[in-house]
């Protein structure tokens, strides 16, 4: 837009009527002087940066530092700017304090503005091609130690070939003595606005420190009014009136040591010159943080509501029960939602590069390659931690999103300022990044910063190099994601196998210290019950005898369901003993309520390590292995039909006995042929319902689908749970 560009007007440069567009600096204002050629930068006075006189610095109720005027004199606009003054020597500092400011300014047309100390409200700019005490509505100050009569007058200003008209005024400067810099840094913080109760701003010019100066030893340091500095990390660096502060003292300590007669020069300041250019706004480094961390954390959701609705659907049940190990079922899962999340990141990149956004294209991609492949890791493995908390898909995926965008704006609107804030303890800052989404805000901060400034000034972004610089924060957060991952994801696979997938059952804490104990794969316990009788002989005397002839030996199996609400406790199993011999097939009938889903699930999907339910007390033997042990190795000879389907609504009938079948240790062609042979046994395998999604199946089709996933692979034992009616 026009007002983007340098300025322009039309002239008639050589008198033949016509005009003709000329552009330039003296054409433009304060936000287009930027884009100009400027060949000759023009020369500035030097200027101080004067407090606005509603802020200069008085006596109040809340701040009574001694010598400061009385607060009526801003309903004047009479305060004088005040410098503060301390050191060792408080003769020496009283007389350079004297030499400062003149007692007359000298306006002429022959010198113009040369030898008078000027200054300015306004707030200065990122360069000074234009200086805006000339340019805005504040007027110029001229510092003397007395203003006299008549001190306010309009002067054309003669720079740059331009003749400005501007409002001149006298401000007094004065200079006052304090006996430390703890005192001079006590007063500067009680004029802040948020250093006194009343939150009044009280406004010092400027405040020396002469520390050990003598007559032959100069030595000072000079508190000067950042407020414009813009050194917050931001954006570019603001320019500051600082020059002038410290040419007046110095000039001060000239005149006391050879005379008032001498003095150091300081007639302008100006700009390098620089070619024409245009305003390079990269929007995605401003807007990086907070939507770029919105981005990335739509994967969390994701994998999070992934891995609920397989415990949900008790789908990892049911793997499990069909032989699928923890071990594999987390590597399969972890690098499939990797993969998933590689991808991902890769074209999110990948499309941020091609449209050309500064942010991918400055910043070094191997720095951005391990801080995403770090980030993503560290997600997963939170998804896998929080999906513990979860048994319901659309719970976790509201809290998840919720998450997602909390972090987002927590992020811009909280955690920014403080990473903006130098003065703010780092280590507050790594306590906050202890959170991952805070991590990761901080991370795209970084890269938003580094590639803003350098296609401001024409640079690359962030290196490897600048890991190491004190004000970046990417180091931080590159250990803490890294260490983070590491044991979140420790920490998660212990809560996975200490708290059970299903609905209820858990390990104990301790349970990795089982491994040490004594194999009793085959050993049969003591029976619960002595006594003898024609129900419980052939238990017993199976239980005894170790005879693993029998297949499944239940002895003594309780289930009670604690009384909730003030009712009594349910006795859903009471007491169940029985042997089955091998090749049986065993069924049991009864009304609702009698505890034969109950009794199937303790048998046939034991809750200690798949979730369903776990027996208040009795155990049970297949294969002479107690289900309270060894459910891994009951496992790989079980076929299980749960009550319920328990089937993946995209995965076709085929895709379900080919996984199931896989987990079987099936191979090549013979899988091929027992998925074939399963289909056609349950009726699935003709006019393509093989090949339909399972979620497309009616109420029938699915159960007969579930009984060919328990048949396949022909284990030696198969549960069939049917809901009769």
């Amino acid at each position: 837009k026009p007002e983007n560009k340098c300025g322009c007007t039309c002239i008639d440069q050589d008198g033949d009527g016509q005009c003709e567009r000329v552009c330039g600096i003296q054409y433009s204002d304060l936000d287009q002087v930027a884009t100009c050629p400027i060949p000759n930068p023009p020369e500035w006075p030097p200027m101080l940066q004067l407090p606005d006189p509603r802020f200069r610095a008085v006596r109040t109720n809340s701040i009574s530092f001694g010598n400061l005027p009385s607060e009526g004199c801003r309903d004047t606009g009479s305060c004088p700017v005040t410098v503060l003054m301390t050191g060792s020597n408080q003769s020496l500092g009283e007389s350079l304090g004297r030499n400062m400011f003149p007692s007359s300014s000298n306006f002429n047309s022959s010198n113009g503005l040369a030898g008078v100390v000027l200054g300015s409200a306004s707030q200065t700019d990122i360069t000074n091609f234009l200086d805006s005490a000339f340019y805005s509505d504040f007027p110029i100050y001229y510092v003397q130690s007395q203003c006299g009569a008549n001190s306010t007058f309009s002067l054309s200003v003669p720079i740059a070939s331009l003749d400005l008209d501007k409002e001149i005024r006298c401000a007094q400067g004065q200079h006052l003595w304090r006996n430390s810099s703890s005192d001079i840094n006590n007063e500067l913080y009680a004029g802040y606005r948020k250093g006194n109760p009343e939150e009044k701003i009280n406004e010092i010019l400027a405040g020396y420190d002469f520390m050990n100066s003598n007559m032959n030893n100069y030595n000072v340091t000079v508190w000067y009014n950042s407020t414009y500095k813009n050194d917050t990390g931001n954006g570019p660096l603001g320019f500051v009136r600082v020059p002038r502060s410290i040419n007046l003292v110095s000039n001060a300590f000239l005149q006391l040591l050879v005379g008032p007669s001498t003095q150091m020069l300081f007639d302008f300041i100006k700009e390098m010159p620089k070619p024409e250019t245009e305003i390079r706004l990269d929007f995605s480094s401003l807007l990086g943080p907070l939507f770029f961390t919105w981005v990335i954390l739509q994967l969390f959701p994701i994998v999070l509501t992934g891995l609920v609705y397989e415990k949900q659907q008790n789908l990892r049940i049911m793997m499990k029960m069909h032989g699928l190990g923890d071990g594999p079922y987390w590597i399969i899962s972890y690098a499939y939602f990797l993969a998933i999340s590689l991808v991902y990141m890769f074209c999110f990149v990948a499309f941020g590069s091609a449209v050309g956004l500064k942010f991918f294209t400055l910043n070094d991609y191997s720095i951005q390659f391990v801080f995403y492949f770090i980030y993503i890791n560290l997600q997963i493995s939170m998804a896998f931690l929080v999906a513990a908390l979860f048994s319901n898909v659309k719970t976790a995926a509201v809290v998840g999103y919720i998450t997602v965008f909390a972090t987002g704006l927590l992020g811009g609107f909280f955690f920014q300022f403080f990473l903006q804030d130098k003065s703010f303890s780092r280590i507050w800052i790594v306590v906050m990044e202890l959170y991952p989404g805070f991590s990761l805000y901080a991370g795209l901060y970084e890269f938003s910063e580094y590639a803003f400034t350098g296609n401001y000034i024409g640079t690359d972004g962030m290196h490897w190099g600048d890991i190491s610089d004190s004000n970046n924060e990417m180091r931080h957060v590159l250990i803490i994601m890294l260490l983070e991952w590491l044991v979140v994801f420790y920490v998660s696979y212990y809560i996975d196998q200490a708290v059970s997938s299903g609905s209820g059952a858990r390990k104990s804490p301790l349970f990795f210290l089982q491994k040490f104990k004594k194999n009793s794969s085959t050993s049969f316990r003591k029976p619960s019950l002595q006594r003898q009788g024609s129900k419980r002989e052939r238990v017993e005397q199976s239980i005894l005898e170790q005879d693993t002839s029998h297949a499944i030996v239940c002895d003594n199996l309780k289930k009670v369901y604690p009384g909730r609400d003030g009712n009594p406790e349910k006795f859903a199993v009471r007491g169940l003993s029985l042997a089955l011999s091998q090749g049986e097939c065993f069924g049991m009938l009864g009304p609702n309520g009698a505890g034969k889903t109950s009794f199937i699930n303790m048998i046939g999907a034991p809750g200690q390590m798949i979730g369903l339910i776990k027996p208040s007390s009795g155990t049970a033997y297949v294969q002479g292995l107690d289900i309270t042990t060894n459910m891994d190795q009951i496992y790989a000879n079980m076929g299980v039909c749960p009550q319920h389907d328990l089937l993946w609504e995209t995965l076709t009938g085929r895709e379900h006995l080919l996984f199931y079948g896989r987990l079987k240790n099936l191979k090549g062609s013979t899988l091929t042929q027992a998925v074939e042979e399963s289909l056609k046994s349950v009726n699935l395998f003709n006019g393509g319902v093989a090949d339909k999604q399972a979620g497309k199946y009616s109420g029938g089709m699915k159960r007969r689908l579930s009984v060919a996933i328990s048949l396949i692979g022909d284990p030696k034992h198969t549960t069939v749970n049917i809901l009769y009616t």
